[in-house]
Protein backbone atom coordinates (compact mmCIF):
# COMPACT_ATOMS: atom_id res chain seq x y z
CA UNK A 1 0.00 0.00 0.00
CA UNK A 2 1.45 3.36 -0.88
CA UNK A 3 1.80 6.05 1.59
CA UNK A 4 0.47 9.79 1.20
CA UNK A 5 3.87 10.58 2.43
CA UNK A 6 5.92 8.64 0.54
CA UNK A 7 6.79 11.46 -2.37
CA UNK A 8 6.48 11.10 -6.15
CA UNK A 9 8.80 13.97 -7.84
CA UNK A 10 8.20 16.18 -10.95
CA UNK A 11 10.62 18.22 -11.86
CA UNK A 12 11.76 18.59 -8.14
CA UNK A 13 8.69 18.89 -7.04
CA UNK A 14 5.80 16.92 -5.12
CA UNK A 15 2.50 16.76 -6.18
CA UNK A 16 -0.63 16.76 -4.33
CA UNK A 17 -4.10 15.73 -5.79
CA UNK A 18 -7.35 15.26 -3.73
CA UNK A 19 -10.63 14.20 -5.68
CA UNK A 20 -13.82 15.25 -5.48
CA UNK A 21 -16.39 13.41 -7.28
CA UNK A 22 -20.51 13.64 -8.43
CA UNK A 23 -22.25 10.87 -8.68
CA UNK A 24 -25.49 11.25 -9.87
CA UNK A 25 -28.01 8.17 -8.24
CA UNK A 26 -30.06 6.29 -10.18
CA UNK A 27 -33.50 6.64 -8.90
CA UNK A 28 -36.15 7.39 -10.81
CA UNK A 29 -37.11 10.88 -9.36
CA UNK A 30 -35.65 13.67 -7.74
CA UNK A 31 -34.24 13.94 -4.38
CA UNK A 32 -36.57 16.06 -3.19
CA UNK A 33 -39.32 16.25 -5.90
CA UNK A 34 -41.36 13.82 -7.87
CA UNK A 35 -39.63 14.73 -11.41
CA UNK A 36 -38.18 12.54 -13.37
CA UNK A 37 -34.43 12.27 -14.06
CA UNK A 38 -34.52 10.31 -17.48
CA UNK A 39 -31.95 11.60 -19.15
CA UNK A 40 -32.37 13.38 -22.93
CA UNK A 41 -35.95 15.38 -22.16
CA UNK A 42 -36.66 18.49 -24.18
CA UNK A 43 -35.13 21.37 -21.61
CA UNK A 44 -37.59 22.12 -18.90
CA UNK A 45 -39.83 19.39 -19.41
CA UNK A 46 -38.99 17.13 -16.32
CA UNK A 47 -38.91 20.44 -13.88
CA UNK A 48 -41.44 21.03 -11.49
CA UNK A 49 -42.67 23.47 -8.94
CA UNK A 50 -40.17 21.93 -6.11
CA UNK A 51 -37.45 22.27 -8.57
CA UNK A 52 -37.96 25.82 -9.86
CA UNK A 53 -38.72 27.07 -6.06
CA UNK A 54 -41.39 28.43 -6.56
CA UNK A 55 -43.44 29.53 -3.66
CA UNK A 56 -45.25 27.67 -1.16
CA UNK A 57 -43.05 24.50 -2.48
CA UNK A 58 -41.19 22.17 -0.14
CA UNK A 59 -38.59 19.49 -0.06
CA UNK A 60 -39.31 15.52 0.17
CA UNK A 61 -36.42 13.42 0.92
CA UNK A 62 -35.97 10.61 -1.50
CA UNK A 63 -35.77 7.52 0.37
CA UNK A 64 -33.74 5.37 -2.67
CA UNK A 65 -30.97 8.17 -2.59
CA UNK A 66 -30.29 7.99 0.66
CA UNK A 67 -30.19 3.92 0.23
CA UNK A 68 -28.02 4.14 -2.26
CA UNK A 69 -25.83 6.16 0.16
CA UNK A 70 -26.15 3.58 2.31
CA UNK A 71 -24.89 0.94 0.07
CA UNK A 72 -21.97 3.19 -1.20
CA UNK A 73 -20.56 3.97 2.60
CA UNK A 74 -20.83 0.27 3.16
CA UNK A 75 -18.85 -0.39 0.39
CA UNK A 76 -16.03 1.66 1.62
CA UNK A 77 -15.97 1.17 5.20
CA UNK A 78 -17.47 3.95 6.29
CA UNK A 79 -19.33 5.24 9.06
CA UNK A 80 -22.86 5.86 8.55
CA UNK A 81 -24.10 8.81 10.58
CA UNK A 82 -27.43 8.19 12.55
CA UNK A 83 -28.20 11.64 12.29
CA UNK A 84 -27.38 13.68 9.56
CA UNK A 85 -28.41 17.19 8.47
CA UNK A 86 -28.90 19.13 5.24
CA UNK A 87 -27.78 22.57 4.97
CA UNK A 88 -28.17 25.69 2.24
CA UNK A 89 -24.99 26.48 0.13
CA UNK A 90 -25.79 29.89 -1.24
CA UNK A 91 -24.53 31.23 -4.25
CA UNK A 92 -26.14 33.16 -7.40
CA UNK A 93 -25.96 31.14 -10.85
CA UNK A 94 -28.42 31.46 -13.58
CA UNK A 95 -28.97 27.88 -13.24
CA UNK A 96 -29.73 27.43 -9.33
CA UNK A 97 -33.10 28.74 -9.23
CA UNK A 98 -33.70 28.66 -5.29
CA UNK A 99 -29.81 30.73 -4.87
CA UNK A 100 -29.08 27.87 -2.90
CA UNK A 101 -28.14 24.51 -3.23
CA UNK A 102 -29.51 21.53 -0.87
CA UNK A 103 -26.33 19.87 0.74
CA UNK A 104 -25.08 18.68 3.53
CA UNK A 105 -22.02 20.48 5.15
CA UNK A 106 -21.13 20.19 8.88
CA UNK A 107 -22.39 15.84 9.22
CA UNK A 108 -22.40 14.17 6.02
CA UNK A 109 -24.28 10.54 6.19
CA UNK A 110 -21.24 8.94 4.47
CA UNK A 111 -17.77 9.15 7.17
CA UNK A 112 -14.23 8.11 6.22
CA UNK A 113 -13.66 5.18 4.69
CA UNK A 114 -11.02 4.21 1.50
CA UNK A 115 -10.71 2.78 -2.09
CA UNK A 116 -8.35 0.63 -3.24
CA UNK A 117 -6.91 0.17 -6.83
CA UNK A 118 -3.89 -0.79 -8.67
CA UNK A 119 -1.16 1.11 -10.51
CA UNK A 120 0.69 -0.86 -12.74
CA UNK A 121 1.16 -3.98 -10.65
CA UNK A 122 1.04 -1.48 -7.43
CA UNK A 123 -1.75 -1.61 -5.24
CA UNK A 124 -2.70 2.17 -3.55
CA UNK A 125 -5.07 3.07 -0.77
CA UNK A 126 -6.95 6.71 -1.11
CA UNK A 127 -8.59 7.63 2.20
CA UNK A 128 -12.09 9.05 1.82
CA UNK A 129 -13.15 12.09 4.04
CA UNK A 130 -16.79 11.96 3.28
CA UNK A 131 -19.73 11.49 1.24
CA UNK A 132 -22.43 13.25 1.48
CA UNK A 133 -26.07 13.78 -0.53
CA UNK A 134 -26.82 16.86 -1.92
CA UNK A 135 -28.83 18.09 -5.28
CA UNK A 136 -27.38 18.70 -8.63
CA UNK A 137 -27.71 22.45 -10.25
CA UNK A 138 -29.32 23.16 -13.36
CA UNK A 139 -27.71 23.82 -16.79
CA UNK A 140 -26.36 26.63 -19.04
CA UNK A 141 -26.71 26.54 -22.37
CA UNK A 142 -24.23 28.43 -25.04
CA UNK A 143 -23.35 26.55 -27.62
CA UNK A 144 -25.16 27.07 -30.55
CA UNK A 145 -28.51 28.36 -28.83
CA UNK A 146 -30.61 30.89 -30.81
CA UNK A 147 -32.91 33.00 -28.46
CA UNK A 148 -35.70 35.24 -29.55
CA UNK A 149 -35.51 36.64 -33.13
CA UNK A 150 -32.73 33.44 -34.15
CA UNK A 151 -29.68 35.73 -32.25
CA UNK A 152 -26.94 34.04 -30.44
CA UNK A 153 -28.37 33.80 -26.59
CA UNK A 154 -27.95 32.08 -23.60
CA UNK A 155 -30.75 29.29 -22.50
CA UNK A 156 -31.15 27.44 -18.97
CA UNK A 157 -32.01 24.14 -18.88
CA UNK A 158 -33.29 22.59 -15.08
CA UNK A 159 -34.03 18.95 -16.09
CA UNK A 160 -31.04 18.56 -14.00
CA UNK A 161 -32.43 20.99 -11.11
CA UNK A 162 -32.64 18.43 -8.17
CA UNK A 163 -31.25 15.43 -9.65
CA UNK A 164 -29.67 13.21 -6.78
CA UNK A 165 -25.74 12.58 -6.21
CA UNK A 166 -23.08 11.85 -3.76
CA UNK A 167 -20.50 13.93 -3.36
CA UNK A 168 -16.74 11.80 -2.69
CA UNK A 169 -14.58 13.85 -1.41
CA UNK A 170 -10.98 11.92 -0.64
CA UNK A 171 -8.06 13.30 1.17
CA UNK A 172 -5.16 14.81 -0.34
CA UNK A 173 -3.28 11.39 -1.04
CA UNK A 174 -2.85 10.98 -4.49
CA UNK A 175 0.52 11.34 -5.88
CA UNK A 176 0.74 11.60 -9.64
CA UNK A 177 -1.96 12.04 -12.60
CA UNK A 178 -2.07 8.26 -13.33
CA UNK A 179 -2.91 7.21 -9.86
CA UNK A 180 -5.70 10.07 -9.61
CA UNK A 181 -7.43 8.26 -12.95
CA UNK A 182 -6.87 4.49 -11.71
CA UNK A 183 -8.86 6.05 -8.36
CA UNK A 184 -11.33 7.43 -10.31
CA UNK A 185 -11.85 4.06 -12.54
CA UNK A 186 -11.83 2.29 -9.37
CA UNK A 187 -14.33 4.21 -7.83
CA UNK A 188 -16.32 4.36 -11.27
CA UNK A 189 -16.67 0.60 -11.29
CA UNK A 190 -17.43 0.44 -7.55
CA UNK A 191 -20.69 2.82 -8.10
CA UNK A 192 -21.72 0.91 -10.98
CA UNK A 193 -20.56 -2.29 -9.77
CA UNK A 194 -23.69 -1.51 -6.67
CA UNK A 195 -26.21 -0.41 -9.12
CA UNK A 196 -26.19 3.11 -7.73
CA UNK A 197 -25.44 5.12 -10.24
CA UNK A 198 -25.31 4.23 -14.65
CA UNK A 199 -21.92 5.61 -14.23
CA UNK A 200 -22.38 7.18 -18.00
CA UNK A 201 -19.82 9.62 -17.95
CA UNK A 202 -21.03 11.31 -21.74
CA UNK A 203 -24.30 12.16 -19.76
CA UNK A 204 -22.34 13.63 -16.65
CA UNK A 205 -23.77 11.22 -14.32
CA UNK A 206 -20.14 11.08 -12.93
CA UNK A 207 -17.79 13.85 -12.90
CA UNK A 208 -14.51 14.67 -11.26
CA UNK A 209 -13.31 18.04 -9.86
CA UNK A 210 -9.39 17.34 -9.22
CA UNK A 211 -7.79 19.68 -6.84
CA UNK A 212 -3.64 19.87 -7.73
CA UNK A 213 -1.38 21.53 -5.88
CA UNK A 214 3.09 20.91 -5.81
CA UNK A 215 5.35 21.86 -2.72
CA UNK A 216 8.83 21.25 -2.42
CA UNK A 217 9.30 18.33 -0.04
CA UNK A 218 8.88 18.54 3.41
CA UNK A 219 7.39 22.07 2.84
CA UNK A 220 3.14 22.91 3.62
CA UNK A 221 0.72 22.73 1.10
CA UNK A 222 0.84 24.45 -1.33
CA UNK A 223 -1.74 26.57 -2.84
CA UNK A 224 -4.43 24.14 -4.83
CA UNK A 225 -6.53 24.82 -7.76
CA UNK A 226 -9.64 23.01 -8.50
CA UNK A 227 -9.98 21.36 -12.09
CA UNK A 228 -14.04 21.36 -12.63
CA UNK A 229 -16.11 18.85 -14.24
CA UNK A 230 -13.56 15.98 -15.96
CA UNK A 231 -15.88 13.53 -17.13
CA UNK A 232 -13.16 10.83 -19.03
CA UNK A 233 -10.31 9.18 -17.45
CA UNK A 234 -8.37 9.99 -20.35
CA UNK A 235 -8.83 13.91 -19.38
CA UNK A 236 -8.24 13.40 -15.51
CA UNK A 237 -4.52 12.85 -16.66
CA UNK A 238 -4.07 15.41 -19.34
CA UNK A 239 -5.82 17.91 -16.79
CA UNK A 240 -3.52 17.15 -13.86
CA UNK A 241 -0.47 16.61 -16.02
CA UNK A 242 -0.97 20.14 -18.06
CA UNK A 243 -1.61 22.08 -14.23
CA UNK A 244 1.28 20.64 -12.19
CA UNK A 245 3.90 21.69 -15.11
CA UNK A 246 1.75 24.89 -15.62
CA UNK A 247 1.88 25.56 -11.48
CA UNK A 248 5.67 24.62 -11.38
CA UNK A 249 6.41 27.13 -14.02
CA UNK A 250 4.51 30.03 -12.29
CA UNK A 251 6.69 29.20 -8.92
CA UNK A 252 10.01 28.83 -10.97
CA UNK A 253 9.45 32.01 -12.24
CA UNK A 254 8.57 34.02 -9.10
CA UNK A 255 5.00 33.99 -9.29
CA UNK A 256 2.78 32.96 -6.41
CA UNK A 257 -0.28 30.90 -7.30
CA UNK A 258 -3.44 31.82 -6.84
CA UNK A 259 -6.44 30.10 -5.21
CA UNK A 260 -8.79 28.91 -8.05
CA UNK A 261 -11.20 26.80 -9.69
CA UNK A 262 -10.04 26.30 -12.96
CA UNK A 263 -11.38 24.21 -16.87
CA UNK A 264 -9.68 22.02 -18.77
CA UNK A 265 -9.99 22.01 -22.58
CA UNK A 266 -9.50 18.98 -24.35
CA UNK A 267 -9.17 20.36 -27.59
CA UNK A 268 -5.86 22.46 -26.55
CA UNK A 269 -4.94 19.76 -23.56
CA UNK A 270 -4.81 23.13 -21.17
CA UNK A 271 -6.59 24.67 -18.21
CA UNK A 272 -7.70 28.07 -17.79
CA UNK A 273 -9.04 30.11 -14.95
CA UNK A 274 -12.39 30.34 -14.50
CA UNK A 275 -12.99 32.26 -11.32
CA UNK A 276 -11.00 32.43 -7.90
CA UNK A 277 -11.99 29.45 -5.30
CA UNK A 278 -14.55 29.80 -3.27
CA UNK A 279 -13.94 28.65 0.48
CA UNK A 280 -16.27 27.22 2.87
CA UNK A 281 -17.52 30.57 4.51
CA UNK A 282 -18.35 32.14 1.27
CA UNK A 283 -21.24 29.82 0.80
CA UNK A 284 -22.74 31.26 4.48
CA UNK A 285 -24.19 27.32 5.35
CA UNK A 286 -26.94 26.63 7.18
CA UNK A 287 -29.18 23.91 8.36
CA UNK A 288 -32.24 23.97 6.04
CA UNK A 289 -35.03 24.62 7.93
CA UNK A 290 -37.65 23.29 5.91
CA UNK A 291 -36.01 19.81 6.17
CA UNK A 292 -36.16 17.78 9.10
CA UNK A 293 -32.58 15.73 10.40
CA UNK A 294 -31.89 12.58 8.40
CA UNK A 295 -32.04 9.44 11.20
CA UNK A 296 -30.91 6.16 9.81
CA UNK A 297 -31.53 3.63 12.13
CA UNK A 298 -29.39 0.84 12.48
CA UNK A 299 -32.28 -2.04 11.04
CA UNK A 300 -32.14 0.73 7.99
CA UNK A 301 -28.62 0.11 7.73
CA UNK A 302 -28.66 -3.56 7.86
CA UNK A 303 -31.51 -4.18 5.34
CA UNK A 304 -29.31 -2.28 2.96
CA UNK A 305 -26.54 -4.69 3.68
CA UNK A 306 -28.29 -7.46 3.33
CA UNK A 307 -29.20 -6.34 -0.01
CA UNK A 308 -25.67 -5.86 -1.33
CA UNK A 309 -24.29 -7.74 -3.84
CA UNK A 310 -20.82 -9.23 -3.72
CA UNK A 311 -18.44 -6.29 -3.65
CA UNK A 312 -15.20 -6.31 -6.23
CA UNK A 313 -12.73 -7.38 -3.15
CA UNK A 314 -14.85 -9.77 -1.95
CA UNK A 315 -14.91 -11.21 -5.61
CA UNK A 316 -11.04 -10.86 -5.98
CA UNK A 317 -10.30 -12.50 -2.61
CA UNK A 318 -12.91 -15.43 -3.56
CA UNK A 319 -10.71 -15.66 -6.88
CA UNK A 320 -7.57 -15.93 -5.34
CA UNK A 321 -8.70 -18.24 -2.57
CA UNK A 322 -11.32 -20.55 -5.24
CA UNK A 323 -9.29 -20.38 -8.73
CA UNK A 324 -5.58 -19.95 -7.06
CA UNK A 325 -5.25 -16.83 -9.24
CA UNK A 326 -2.44 -14.02 -8.60
CA UNK A 327 -4.18 -11.14 -6.90
CA UNK A 328 -2.99 -8.86 -9.78
CA UNK A 329 -5.10 -10.94 -12.19
CA UNK A 330 -8.04 -11.07 -9.26
CA UNK A 331 -8.15 -7.71 -9.95
CA UNK A 332 -8.31 -7.34 -13.42
CA UNK A 333 -10.98 -9.82 -13.23
CA UNK A 334 -13.34 -7.81 -11.00
CA UNK A 335 -12.85 -4.84 -13.29
CA UNK A 336 -16.89 -4.91 -13.45
CA UNK A 337 -19.38 -7.15 -12.31
CA UNK A 338 -19.94 -8.72 -16.37
CA UNK A 339 -16.21 -8.81 -16.54
CA UNK A 340 -16.01 -11.41 -13.10
CA UNK A 341 -19.12 -13.30 -13.85
CA UNK A 342 -17.15 -13.85 -17.92
CA UNK A 343 -13.99 -15.54 -16.24
CA UNK A 344 -15.83 -17.70 -13.19
CA UNK A 345 -17.85 -19.06 -15.93
CA UNK A 346 -14.80 -19.48 -18.61
CA UNK A 347 -12.92 -20.57 -15.90
CA UNK A 348 -15.39 -23.56 -14.25
CA UNK A 349 -16.50 -24.73 -17.90
CA UNK A 350 -12.93 -25.27 -18.67
CA UNK A 351 -10.69 -25.75 -15.43
CA UNK A 352 -7.42 -23.36 -16.42
CA UNK A 353 -8.69 -20.16 -14.58
CA UNK A 354 -5.05 -18.73 -15.13
CA UNK A 355 -5.05 -19.81 -18.71
CA UNK A 356 -8.96 -17.44 -19.01
CA UNK A 357 -7.36 -14.73 -17.04
CA UNK A 358 -4.14 -14.37 -19.22
CA UNK A 359 -6.75 -14.23 -22.18
CA UNK A 360 -9.09 -12.02 -21.18
CA UNK A 361 -5.99 -9.36 -20.20
CA UNK A 362 -4.33 -10.23 -23.35
CA UNK A 363 -6.22 -10.48 -26.45
CA UNK A 364 -10.20 -10.18 -25.18
CA UNK A 365 -9.05 -7.05 -23.80
CA UNK A 366 -7.04 -5.93 -26.60
CA UNK A 367 -9.67 -6.57 -29.07
CA UNK A 368 -12.55 -4.96 -27.02
CA UNK A 369 -10.30 -1.76 -26.60
CA UNK A 370 -9.24 -1.51 -30.13
CA UNK A 371 -8.29 1.45 -32.13
CA UNK A 372 -10.67 0.03 -35.15
CA UNK A 373 -13.75 -0.07 -32.60
CA UNK A 374 -15.35 3.12 -32.90
CA UNK A 375 -16.01 2.94 -28.93
CA UNK A 376 -14.52 1.09 -26.64
CA UNK A 377 -16.63 -2.12 -26.03
CA UNK A 378 -17.47 -4.11 -22.90
CA UNK A 379 -17.00 -7.59 -21.92
CA UNK A 380 -20.82 -8.57 -23.10
CA UNK A 381 -20.11 -7.03 -26.88
CA UNK A 382 -17.03 -9.79 -26.66
CA UNK A 383 -18.25 -12.34 -29.93
CA UNK A 384 -16.15 -14.90 -27.81
CA UNK A 385 -18.13 -16.00 -25.32
CA UNK A 386 -17.24 -17.44 -22.05
CA UNK A 387 -17.77 -21.15 -23.70
CA UNK A 388 -16.29 -20.37 -26.44
CA UNK A 389 -13.02 -18.93 -24.92
CA UNK A 390 -13.22 -22.18 -22.23
CA UNK A 391 -13.76 -24.45 -25.45
CA UNK A 392 -10.87 -23.20 -27.28
CA UNK A 393 -8.55 -23.21 -23.53
CA UNK A 394 -9.33 -26.54 -23.78
CA UNK A 395 -8.18 -27.70 -26.59
CA UNK A 396 -4.93 -25.65 -25.73
CA UNK A 397 -4.37 -27.37 -22.09
CA UNK A 398 -4.80 -31.30 -24.25
CA UNK A 399 -2.44 -30.80 -26.74
CA UNK A 400 -4.60 -30.65 -29.34
CA UNK A 401 -3.19 -26.79 -30.48
CA UNK A 402 -0.02 -24.36 -29.73
CA UNK A 403 -0.41 -20.93 -28.91
CA UNK A 404 0.12 -20.12 -31.93
CA UNK A 405 -2.70 -21.97 -33.16
CA UNK A 406 -4.95 -20.42 -30.45
CA UNK A 407 -4.48 -17.17 -31.41
CA UNK A 408 -5.56 -18.50 -35.10
CA UNK A 409 -8.62 -19.91 -33.81
CA UNK A 410 -9.42 -16.54 -31.76
CA UNK A 411 -9.49 -14.82 -34.42
CA UNK A 412 -11.41 -16.84 -36.41
CA UNK A 413 -14.11 -17.55 -33.37
CA UNK A 414 -14.32 -13.20 -33.27
CA UNK A 415 -14.84 -13.57 -37.13
CA UNK A 416 -18.05 -15.61 -36.04
CA UNK A 417 -16.65 -19.07 -37.79
CA UNK A 418 -17.44 -22.02 -37.50
CA UNK A 419 -20.77 -23.19 -36.12
CA UNK A 420 -22.40 -25.50 -33.52
CA UNK A 421 -22.23 -25.43 -30.40
CA UNK A 422 -19.11 -24.17 -28.89
CA UNK A 423 -16.68 -26.94 -28.56
CA UNK A 424 -18.05 -28.50 -32.46
CA UNK A 425 -17.33 -24.23 -33.66
CA UNK A 426 -13.52 -24.50 -31.86
CA UNK A 427 -12.58 -27.96 -33.35
CA UNK A 428 -14.32 -26.71 -36.96
CA UNK A 429 -12.01 -23.88 -36.82
CA UNK A 430 -9.17 -26.46 -36.08
CA UNK A 431 -10.16 -28.56 -38.46
CA UNK A 432 -10.57 -26.24 -41.35
CA UNK A 433 -7.21 -24.11 -40.48
CA UNK A 434 -5.26 -27.52 -40.34
CA UNK A 435 -4.20 -26.65 -36.97
CA UNK A 436 -4.07 -29.49 -34.86
CA UNK A 437 -1.05 -30.25 -33.29
CA UNK A 438 1.20 -33.42 -34.29
CA UNK A 439 1.03 -35.48 -31.21
CA UNK A 440 1.92 -38.64 -32.64
CA UNK A 441 4.82 -40.10 -31.11
CA UNK A 442 5.68 -42.32 -33.83
CA UNK A 443 5.47 -40.44 -36.44
CA UNK A 444 7.65 -37.56 -34.07
CA UNK A 445 10.04 -40.38 -33.23
CA UNK A 446 10.92 -41.46 -37.38
CA UNK A 447 11.34 -37.24 -37.69
CA UNK A 448 13.57 -36.51 -35.06
CA UNK A 449 15.81 -39.35 -36.13
CA UNK A 450 16.25 -38.02 -39.64
CA UNK A 451 16.97 -34.87 -38.09
CA UNK A 452 19.82 -35.92 -35.60
CA UNK A 453 21.18 -37.55 -38.42
CA UNK A 454 21.48 -34.44 -40.83
CA UNK A 455 22.50 -32.56 -37.68
CA UNK A 456 25.38 -34.02 -36.42
CA UNK A 457 27.33 -30.87 -35.63
CA UNK A 458 24.41 -29.86 -33.58
CA UNK A 459 24.35 -33.01 -31.47
CA UNK A 460 28.02 -32.83 -30.84
CA UNK A 461 27.68 -29.12 -29.84
CA UNK A 462 25.09 -30.04 -27.50
CA UNK A 463 26.83 -32.96 -26.32
CA UNK A 464 29.77 -30.95 -25.55
CA UNK A 465 27.70 -28.54 -23.23
CA UNK A 466 26.36 -25.54 -25.56
CA UNK A 467 22.72 -25.63 -24.48
CA UNK A 468 21.67 -23.37 -27.72
CA UNK A 469 22.54 -26.60 -29.79
CA UNK A 470 19.03 -27.94 -28.31
CA UNK A 471 17.43 -25.21 -29.43
CA UNK A 472 18.34 -25.04 -32.68
CA UNK A 473 17.43 -28.91 -32.96
CA UNK A 474 14.07 -28.40 -31.53
CA UNK A 475 13.79 -25.32 -34.40
CA UNK A 476 14.25 -27.67 -37.26
CA UNK A 477 11.64 -30.55 -36.12
CA UNK A 478 9.26 -27.24 -36.00
CA UNK A 479 10.27 -26.78 -38.80
CA UNK A 480 9.76 -29.80 -40.88
CA UNK A 481 6.37 -30.02 -39.22
CA UNK A 482 5.19 -26.58 -40.66
CA UNK A 483 4.71 -26.01 -36.63
CA UNK A 484 2.24 -28.49 -35.87
CA UNK A 485 4.64 -30.76 -33.99
CA UNK A 486 3.80 -30.35 -29.88
CA UNK A 487 6.68 -28.43 -28.65
CA UNK A 488 6.36 -30.26 -25.26
CA UNK A 489 6.60 -33.63 -26.78
CA UNK A 490 9.40 -32.72 -29.51
CA UNK A 491 11.49 -31.23 -25.90
CA UNK A 492 11.00 -34.47 -24.36
CA UNK A 493 11.63 -37.17 -27.06
CA UNK A 494 14.48 -35.29 -28.43
CA UNK A 495 16.32 -35.29 -25.02
CA UNK A 496 15.47 -38.90 -24.48
CA UNK A 497 17.18 -39.05 -28.00
CA UNK A 498 20.18 -37.12 -26.97
CA UNK A 499 20.70 -38.74 -23.71
CA UNK A 500 21.30 -42.13 -25.36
Amino acid sequence: MSSPATPKMVRGYEVVIGIETHVQLSTQSKIFSGASTQFGAAPNTQACPVDMALPGTLPVMNRGAVERAIAFGLSVGSHIAPRSIFARKNYFYPDLPKGYQISQYEIPVVQGGSVSFIVGETPHTVRLVRAHLEEDAGKSLHDDFSGFNGEKSSGIDLNRAGTPLIEIVTEPDIRTSAEAAEYARALHTLVVWLGICDGNMQEGSFRCDVNVSVRKPGAPLGTRREIKNLNSFKHIVQAADYEINWQIDEIEDGRAIQQATVLFNPDTGETRAMRSKEDAHDYRYFPDPDLPPLVIAPEWVERVRAQMPELPRVMAARFVRDFGLPEYDATMMTQSKAFGAFFEAAAKACGSPKLVSNWLMGEVSRRLNSADSAAEQTIGQSPVTPDLLAAMISRIADGTISNNGARQVFEALWSGEGSGDAQARVDAVIEAKGLKQMSDTGELDRILDDILAANAKSVEEFRAGKDKAFNALVGQAMKATKGKANPAAVNELLKKKLAG
